[in-house]
């Protein structure tokens, strides 16, 4: 099998990838799709509605040399002319691969697809070095910044008068006589 497909159908195990015109079309207009891909047989109208959501979604648009049966068997359909990825890194390795095959039309995207996803992974770290800070509590999310001695808007409230205790419920009061 084939490595870009093999990689396909990590994708939609772990489902990073949406199949079919009317997903592509959604994750491309949320936004979300990092790649769209397209079978080398599919129809005219449906590559071009392809590009079309590869603009809007400002996400690059790859042809592949697979035909509609052979990208949907990779991710479990009978055939499938456009799918998305909405993993940047499974998106980075696909264009990485289709790039080797053929440098002219793929090797632009894999090289912005690389960089996103190295970025991407940066962020991953950053956050993963925070969550642990915080697990280790050396430091904290939000303290208040330190109070200073001299100033009257900082200074400590006065202690209130304690108030002498009266029980609730029913009490009866007798009264002192003269």
């Amino acid at each position: 099998m084939d490595s870009v497909l093999h990689l396909l159908g990590i994708a939609r195990k772990a489902g990073r990838v949406e199949v079919g015109e009317e997903p592509v079309g959604a994750a491309a207009r949320a936004h979300q799709a990092k790649l769209i891909l397209t079978a080398c047989d599919g129809a005219d109208n449906s590559l071009r509605r392809a590009a079309h959501f590869a603009e809007i979604g400002k996400a690059p648009h790859l042809p592949t040399p697979y035909t509609k049966g052979g990208l949907g068997g990779a991710v479990g359909r009978s055939a499938c002319t456009m799918l998305a990825l909405t993993d940047v890194g499974l998106a980075a390795a696909i264009a990485d691969k289709l790039a080797a095959a053929d440098p002219e039309r793929c090797a632009a995207a894999a090289e912005e697809l690389k960089v996103q996803a190295g970025k991407a992974l940066q962020r991953q770290k950053e956050q993963r070095a925070h969550e642990k800070k915080l697990q280790k509590k050396k430091q904290k999310p939000w303290a208040p910044p330190p109070k200073a001695a001299g100033d009257p808007q900082n200074a400590a409230p006065a202690q209130k008068q304690a108030k002498p205790f009266v029980p609730k419920g029913r009490l009866t009061i007798k009264k002192q006589r003269p």
